[in-house]
């Protein structure tokens, strides 16, 4: 199975890579995630200053949510510049290296000559920067003034027309998107204590993890769409391998993950590329290029057919009629759902909620 993807003279062997942030905050963490086998590195966020950062930083909810005040790269770049991206550099081999750097025209000034050398290619989150496209079309310019590299501007949930982002970076020389960056403001409450479970000091934090990944492909979608020839790396709530296709399905070349491994075990990276194969296999995919090369359809129906129910395969659990929002379902004789044509809205709750799949359209 050919995993590869390829992007902008950027080769990876396959389409996973860390997103930016704390598993990817020094040589050491890059170079330990190089060896789960990832198609490329991404390095956490620097900027002119190392960050001050508020204890604790970080939060995770169950398994889909990450909260967190972390900002970008608590080492100065100095540190980067003459530790740790010589090391990475030396030992990374052919895996592309895709140094993240943030964040206004006068950051880029400074940080692009002087991590130019190292970089195959540049992320550039622009969270600061605001909704302003001029603001935005300046610090691409000046980017592709002073680098040759590819560069990719990350976009901001709160960014009110992805379209018109695409639109203005491709225009000013940017090569792609990375989509998205953290959703927030948001807000954790510790009840106990009265105070707030984590924050910066005007009380919020940033979340993250699988419950942010509907927004992050509608994000990726909307803009592939807008602007076909732009690159876009998928990142935001990826989990899986099969989220992984997801994302390639909705137009990314790459992906990237890094709350889900933070939630659920560091080991994730090696099992997604492990899973990746036969996961493709299993929706009948030959290679990762095919994934990206499909047409994603959008079938639309306004009339529809009552649900049925396969007998086989129901458990009799009841669960259609309790979440039922239309009161349109009982349990008939055989415990088996019936519905109620007058009341049932066609809506698909039901089947999608069902835990053995028994309820079909």
């Amino acid at each position: 199975m050919d995993l590869s993807t390829k992007f902008d003279g950027l080769v990876l062997k396959n389409p996973l890579m860390p997103a930016a942030g704390p598993l990817v905050g020094d040589a050491e963490k890059m170079l330990w995630l190089k060896g789960q086998g990832l198609g490329a590195l991404v390095a956490k966020t620097i900027s002119t200053k190392d960050a001050h950062i508020p204890h604790p930083c970080i939060i995770g909810e169950g398994n889909n949510a990450i909260f967190n005040c972390e900002l970008w790269t608590e080492y100065p770049k100095e540190k980067w510049i003459n530790e740790f991206l010589p090391e990475l550099v030396a030992k990374k081999g052919d895996t592309p290296l895709i140094i993240s750097v943030g964040y206004t025209k006068e950051d880029m000034e400074v940080l692009i000559p002087a991590l130019d050398k190292f970089a195959d290619a540049f992320e550039v989150s622009c969270h600061y920067v605001g909704t302003d496209h001029e603001k935005m079309a300046e610090v691409v310019r000046t980017i592709r003034s002073l680098t040759k590299k590819p560069f990719y501007m990350k976009i901001s949930p709160h960014i009110p027309d992805p379209a018109h982002f695409a639109h203005t970076i491709k225009e000013n020389g940017a090569n792609g998107v990375v989509a998205i960056n953290s959703l927030g403001p948001s807000m954790v409450i510790d009840v106990e204590k009265r105070q707030m479970a984590c924050s910066n000091d005007k009380g919020f934090v940033w979340m993250s993890g699988p419950v942010v990944k509907p927004l992050a492909l509608a994000t990726v979608y909307t803009i592939k769409q807008a602007e076909p020839s732009l690159t876009v790396i998928g990142v935001g709530g990826v989990a899986s391998a099969k989220d992984v296709i997801e994302f390639l399905l909705a137009g990314a070349s790459a992906v990237g993950m890094l709350s889900a491994p933070m939630l659920r075990g560091k080991e994730l990276y090696a099992k997604v590329i492990a899973d990746l194969p036969k996961e493709l296999e299993k929706y009948g995919f030959k290679s990762v290029q095919e994934v990206i090369d499909t047409h994603l359809t959008n079938k639309v129906t306004y009339e529809h057919e009552l649900p049925c129910v396969n007998k086989e395969k129901c458990t009799h659990c009841g669960m259609c009629m309790r979440n039922c929002p239309y009161f349109a379902i009982e349990m008939n004789e055989e415990k088996v759902p019936a519905f109620d044509a007058s009341k049932c809205f066609r809506c698909g709750l039901c089947a999608s909620k069902c835990p053995v799949k028994a309820i079909k359209f």
